[in-house]
Formats: C-alpha cells, sequence, structure tokens
C-alpha cells in the first residue's frame, strides 16, 4: 500500500472585482506570465483567469457579475498576514522562492514596481517577505522545505487544539491507502463527512450526478482560440 495525497497546488482561485488589475500586478509585478483568460466553463456572465507559477502550479481569478464589492477587515480580509479574518476563508498566500537569493531578488522587482514590501524575516523553518496586492489580498513570498515535525510541532499547541498523543502521530503518518483505480461510489448520506460544508442542494443536485453523467455534461476541453 502506498499513502495516497495531493504533491501540490495545482491553482488556487480567488474572488475578483477587477480581472485586469489582477492579471496585471500578477504579470507585471510578479513576474507570472497570463496562460488563460475564457468564460468559465457553466458559469455564465464570469471570467476565468490563470497565471503561471510553474507549469504545474497556478494562482486564479474568478470574476463573476454578483461577486461583493465591499472589504470588512476581519471578516472578509485579515488586512495583513496575522490579522482575523472569517473562518474558512482565505488568510494570506504564501508563494515559493527556490533560493534565499531568489527571495531577496524578488523583493527588489516588487519593490521596483512601487509596492512596500516587509522582510525578510526568518522563521526557522522558512524565510519569508510581506506585501499586498489587489483587492486586499495578503501575500508572501518563502524560501524553504522539508518542515521538521519533531521540532516544528509544539506539544502546547497541540494540546490546545484538543488533539491527543495519539491523534498528532495518526495525523503526521496518515495511514496507507490502495486505490481502487477510481471505482469508489459515493459514500452513502450517513457517511457523508462534508454534508455541513456545502449547502444541501449542492449535494442533492450535484453530487448524486453519476460520474460518466458529470464527466459527459460537464466536461469542456476546446480552447477558446484555435491552436495556429
Amino acid at each position: 500500500m502506498t499513502v495516497l495525497h495531493p504533491t501540490g497546488v495545482n491553482h488556487l482561485a480567488l474572488s475578483t472585482r477587477d480581472m485586469k488589475t489582477q492579471l496585471t500586478f500578477w504579470s507585471d509585478v510578479m513576474g507570472c506570465a497570463v496562460k488563460a483568460l475564457y468564460w468559465m466553463h457553466g458559469v455564465e456572465g464570469t471570467f476565468h483567469g490563470f497565471v503561471e507559477l510553474s507549469p504545474e502550479s497556478y494562482v486564479a481569478f474568478v470574476q463573476h457579475p454578483d461577486n461583493p464589492e465591499d472589504i470588512e477587515l476581519g471578516v472578509t480580509h485579515p488586512g495583513s498576514a496575522t490579522g482575523p479574518v472569517t473562518a474558512g476563508t482565505m488568510q494570506h498566500v504564501a508563494l515559493h522562492a527556490d533560493t534565499f537569493d531568489d527571495l531577496l531578488a524578488l523583493r527588489d522587482r516588487i519593490r521596483a514596481k512601487g509596492v512596500q514590501v516587509m522582510g525578510p524575516i526568518d522563521h526557522g523553518m522558512l524565510q519569508s517577505i510581506y506585501f499586498g496586492g489587489p483587492e486586499g489580498l495578503s501575500l508572501e513570498v518563502t524560501t524553504g522545505s522539508d518542515i521538521g515535525a519533531d521540532q516544528w510541532i509544539d506539544p502546547e499547541v497541540v494540546g490546545l487544539c484538543g488533539i491527543s498523543d495519539a491523534e498528532i502521530e495518526a495525523l503526521k503518518h496518515p495511514e496507507p491507502f490502495e486505490s481502487e483505480g477510481g471505482g469508489v461510489s459515493q459514500p452513502p448520506r450517513e457517511k457523508w463527512q462534508n454534508a455541513t460544508l456545502l449547502p444541501v442542494n449542492y449535494h442533492d443536485a450535484v453530487m448524486r450526478i453519476p460520474d460518466d453523467v458529470a464527466w459527459d455534461r460537464f466536461s469542456e476541453t476546446t480552447p477558446p482560440v484555435e491552436a495556429g
């Protein structure tokens, strides 16, 4: 058996009311190439844009016509990498730099574009710089990898989170899982773990759609522009 888990973030989708401003910031200030901008599949009146961090990782934006305009610090946005915000929302985005020299070079680029940057700060396992992006985004660029769990899992904080010694060991070592090649069916309602996370009608209307029907009905593979 092997431990199956995601191997990275393919894309982080952020809400926007101004696609042009976001894409301009991420291209001009951050140096990330725009790779996609199209009508979001199956969502009327909505744009989807992607900028590339690497060929396997992107920051995406969704401009829905009904996206609210108001920003309320402590509710919709934290205002900084340390501020409070509503549970389940994004507190801040931390992007990866390969080396400390790369981190400083990125700081130079961002400052040269007129954006104030704080740091770097050495967190031991990571070294980071901090700055703000359009529409109240709280952003970080950090370098570091291979976090040592034996040093960076604090027993005091573990206890304050209501996690037992046995539970933290299980969390550190996810149990193996043998894939059935995509053959596992949807769990019955009584075993739903995410039933309270999404509206009931979403579960009833969307999650009950058979896998093959979802593939046939919702897949849209044709790019908006033909290859040259």
